[in-house]
């Protein structure tokens, strides 16, 4: 019982549309119109308005933190279910119809609560890559590589399975940037 309601609250939580959300409120705007159409704080950005951008980050961070952490303390065993279903639920919210965002900051949240440490490497790879290329899609993508690498690296292989799905997941959510980067047609 314990691990379906984990799995629904989890869920619940990530599915929150901060992005969504936030335009809608102080821009009286739907941000599944503006820009690449999508929920995060990269097309936050675009609206114009920065604040919104960095509190769509900020919240997509910590309705993510919100519930593993819970889990962490008090169902440590679970921790996996409640950072994949938080995730999930930003990326297929069900007050979207299943139409989420990228799941990027929520990850982020993840890796934080999971081990900060883990988080630390994403932001210093993804940092590192954006200030190379200018491209937030693959900054995300070669953050979220390097994490099992990492894993694997250092011999931790009973996570790298978790990691390895989360990789994917992103991967998945970005297939149309990785297309439009093939084809040196994405947005800086």
């Amino acid at each position: 019982m314990e691990f379906l309601t984990i799995g629904i609250i989890s869920y619940l939580m990530g599915s929150i549309p901060f992005g969504f959300l936030l335009t809608k409120f102080f821009l009286k705007k739907d941000i599944r119109e503006i820009g690449s159409g999508n929920i995060g704080a990269t097309n936050a950005l675009r609206t114009g308005n920065k604040l919104i951008g960095y509190a769509t980050l900020l919240f997509d961070v910590i309705k993510a933190v919100l519930p593993v952490m819970y889990v962490k303390i008090n169902y440590p065993e679970l921790i996996y279910i409640a950072s994949l279903c938080a995730f999930l639920g930003h990326v297929f919210p069900i007050w979207l119809k299943f139409k989420g965002g990228k799941g990027v900051a929520t990850y982020v949240g993840i890796l934080f609560v999971i081990n900060i440490f883990l988080g630390i490497i994403f932001i210093i790879s993804w940092l590192i890559i954006f200030l190379i290329s200018r491209y937030s899609s693959l900054s995300s993508l070669i953050g979220s590589l390097t994490i099992p690498v990492y894993i694997f690296y250092i011999g931790e292989l009973n996570n790298i399975i978790f990691f390895g799905i989360m990789f994917v997941l992103i991967f998945y959510t970005h297939r149309e940037n990785i297309k439009r980067l093939k084809n040196k047609e994405e947005n800086k």
